[in-house]
């Protein structure tokens, strides 16, 4: 495991400390926590966004070439 050193407000500081201890738990655990979910958060979203882009592409290969107009999305 590596060690990270922070600079934080003074004040922020011994704040988590209090709200960390009334919760059972360390400053150092709740910034793993919050690291942990923000990198699954990030990892997820890119995901999607490259999901979404193969899927444009794909639907972009098979679309007419033609630009979509109102009229010719309410045909029937």
């Amino acid at each position: 495991m590596a060690n990270l050193t922070l600079s934080i407000e003074s004040e922020l500081l011994q704040n988590a400390r209090e709200v960390a201890l009334r919760e059972r738990t360390t400053v150092n655990a709740v910034v793993r926590d919050f690291l942990a979910r923000y990198v699954d958060a990030k990892t997820r979203r890119l995901k999607a966004l490259d999901t979404l882009d193969a899927l444009a592409e794909r639907s972009a290969s098979q679309s007419s070439g033609q630009p979509w107009s109102r009229e010719s999305l309410h045909e029937r």
